[in-house]
């Protein structure tokens, strides 16, 4: 049987660490924002900043949901040859 918290339950419980998460984002940002731009002379940007804007964004969203999509943000599209491109063996016994 599925142990579902009502969402008092589930503010009370979690309030605090998750305020303190938010925070620790909002600071990283800050520092990115300070911190000098090495893509000045024509270099693409980082496109992890892009992805962490775009998980952002999907936080905002109303609705369950939100875990799997910025999951998939933050994901490679699968490679059917990934093993060799990560130089992983496999064990064919």
């Amino acid at each position: 049987m599925l142990n579902t918290r009502d969402a008092a339950d589930v503010m009370n419980r979690d309030f605090l660490e998750l305020r303190g998460k938010i925070l620790e984002v909002a600071a990283t940002l800050d520092r990115l924002d300070r911190a000098p731009s090495h893509h000045a002379q024509g270099d693409v940007p980082d496109r992890r900043l892009a992805q962490l804007r775009q998980a952002l964004e999907a936080l905002l969203e109303p609705g369950p949901g939100r875990a799997e999509t910025i999951q998939h943000i933050f994901s490679l599209e699968y490679h059917p040859e990934w093993r060799e491109r990560f130089e992983i063996a496999t064990d064919r016994r």
